[in-house]
């Protein structure tokens, strides 16, 4: 009698330092996307440049999502310019659970800077959202050089039936709910974008659920500063791990994925 308490204590011990453990996410691989880089700046306002900013959040999202358990890889982590099939072929090549490509925002209407702010997290979808086709002229201009509006349509409706586009839009609201439980933590005048439809052509190349983060604005003079700080910066990557974190544990427990 004395030795089956002693074991079903060992096994009690035992499943209570799982449990406290975590999930097991040794076979979840995360690939993360710093946008823009080398010759290509992104955004540029008040002497900061678009890439490097995503760069430090990127590595700092890296960190968050080891000390989870992921695996994680780069499509960059040094400032270099990579061609939109390179960024999502990693993804397909290490067979990704999920894409995250991280950038920040802009506008061209000086008389604005002071109004326009926000975060923002999109799933690749046409929209007729005027501001959400802005968004995505910008940032996708790097990536088609040399590709006519017939060709980039046939690119974009390829992908757009299909599970990945339901899995992403999820992807994108757990995302953005963490970022902004994070933030408002103690920054509670955050303005959230929420989660948004968006011809993001950087989305178009990864068979994975795939999500593009407008982590704020740089010609925001308030979120700019704030987008140059740790805490700030380790404060979206906590929510982007923690998103990530319901997301894949929610789909899990639906599909058994």
């Amino acid at each position: 009698m004395q030795v089956m308490k002693k074991v079903l204590f060992l096994l009690g011990l035992s499943f209570l330092f799982i449990g406290c453990m975590g999930p097991d996410r040794s076979n979840d691989l995360v690939v993360i996307d710093a946008g823009h880089g080398g010759h290509d700046s992104g955004a540029y306002s008040g002497g900061k440049k678009e890439k490097d900013i995503v760069l430090q959040i990127t590595k700092r999202l890296y960190k968050e999502l080891k000390s989870k358990g992921y695996k994680v890889v780069f499509t960059r982590n040094s400032d270099r310019f990579l061609k939109l099939g390179e960024r999502t072929r990693i993804a397909d090549h290490k067979d990704a659970k999920v894409f995250i490509s991280i950038h920040a925002n802009a506008i061209a209407n000086k008389s604005r800077y002071n109004v326009v702010e926000g975060v923002e997290t999109y799933f690749l979808q046409k929209t007729r959202d005027e501001r959400s086709q802005r968004i995505a002229a910008r940032e996708n201009a790097s990536v088609l050089k040399g590709t006519d509006k017939l060709s980039q349509d046939v690119i974009i409706d390829a992908v757009l039936n299909g599970p990945k586009i339901i899995h992403s839009h999820k992807l994108a609201i757990d995302v953005q709910k963490g970022m902004m439980k994070n933030l408002r933590n103690k920054y509670p005048d955050v303005k959230n974008g929420g989660a948004k439809p968006g011809p993001f052509y950087i989305l178009v190349g990864a068979s994975r659920p795939s999500i593009l983060i407008e982590v704020g604005y740089l010609t925001n003079p308030k979120e700019r500063a704030r987008l140059i700080t740790s805490d700030y910066q380790k404060r979206i990557a906590k929510g982007i791990a923690e998103g990530v974190d319901k997301y894949l544990d929610n789909r899990k427990q639906q599909q058994g994925f």
